[in-house]
């Protein structure tokens, strides 16, 4: 074989060695990413699998206690749900907060009482500049009762004295008025979150039957003791006498400093007479006034929850309603 056969077959097995590198490391690389696309595939399978909507929940914030509590029991785990007036905080005067904005600036979904309650809502919304918020008016196509009570002032009472404009608000304690509000939250809910209407009605479902059992609870027991009259210090609840019968009489608004001989006598004299079997105060309301007036009344001073204060629990709604109804029957005896 002479040098230059010998060149020519050196450089063809050159090259040929070349080609079999070249396609072997070709091979290498195609499995090394099949094994990466396999090792991938199962997340691929799960993202491929949920619906990008459940990624994101719809965010709902609510005014204060009662309107959580309805919205939450409608919207389970599928929505997101806030509360803008914390439990314990007057809600009549309330000043809204920067934290407040920015919680509906971010929102799909307001939820209000209406009537006139959340005066603060107004600016605040306007301030949100959010063009995409949905609100809902659980009180829609509520009618209100006026201020059905006379409501007797003693001495300058500014702090009890709220001015219901569009009629009384407190809605809520009535069952039968609740479970409207409970639909309108519903509906409201379908409109802006479609895809969970069956969610929606469920919850709602559910949560009217208890109302309905509570309802009839009120109706059997409280038409043992027809015309209650009784007194509060809180013009809270005129559709709960209206419901069941009872007379709330009157509304005595006294400051929450001292009064003098003169106004409690005064006091005393307004309360003999309206002959009232009752007097009713309202949760976390310590005022040593009121316990005197009882005692110089010789009537039992007892509590009724408007439910502007308390736990977040949709449940709470039921279980402050039926201590409600068991001091409502005692104290009408």
């Amino acid at each position: 074989m002479n040098t230059q056969t010998s060149k020519k077959r050196s450089g063809i097995l050159a090259i040929m060695a070349v080609f079999m590198l070249s396609t072997t490391a070709s091979c290498n690389q195609s499995n090394t990413n099949r094994t990466t696309n396999t090792e991938q595939s199962p997340q691929a399978q799960e993202a491929a699998s949920t619906p990008s909507a459940q990624l994101e929940k719809t965010k709902i914030v609510t005014t204060f206690l009662p309107m959580y509590i309805f919205t939450k029991a409608v919207a389970g785990d599928v929505a997101d749900v806030e509360i803008l007036v914390k439990p314990g905080t007057e809600v009549h005067e309330y000043q809204a907060t920067p934290e407040n904005v920015k919680a509906i600036a971010t929102a799909n979904v307001l939820v209000k009482n209406g009537l006139g309650l959340e005066e603060f809502l107004k600016n605040t919304i306007k301030n949100a500049q959010n063009s995409q918020l949905s609100e809902i008016d659980a009180s829609k196509g509520i009618k209100p009762l006026d201020e059905i009570s006379p409501v007797e002032k003693i001495a300058k009472a500014e702090d009890h004295d709220h001015e219901h404009a569009e009629g009384n608000p407190h809605v809520w304690l009535d069952p039968v008025l609740a479970k409207q509000q409970v639909v309108n939250i519903r509906d409201g809910l379908i409109t802006a979150d479609p895809k969970n209407k069956q969610v929606y009605e469920t919850n709602t479902a559910t949560y009217i039957k208890e109302l309905e059992s509570l309802n009839n609870q009120f109706q059997q027991t409280l038409q043992k003791t027809p015309n209650c009259t009784f007194v509060t210090f809180h013009d809270a609840f005129p559709y709960l006498a209206k419901r069941y019968n009872l007379k709330q009489v009157a509304v005595v608004e006294i400051p929450e400093d001292q009064l003098s001989p003169t106004d409690l006598q005064k006091t005393i004299n307004i309360v003999k007479k309206y002959k009232v079997k009752a007097l009713f105060s309202e949760p976390g309301v310590d005022n040593k006034l009121l316990k005197s007036l009882s005692q110089d009344l010789k009537l039992t001073l007892s509590t009724l929850d408007s439910l502007e204060t308390g736990e977040t629990n949709p449940q709470y709604y039921f279980q402050a309603m039926k201590a409600n109804l068991q001091t409502l029957e005692t104290a009408c005896k």
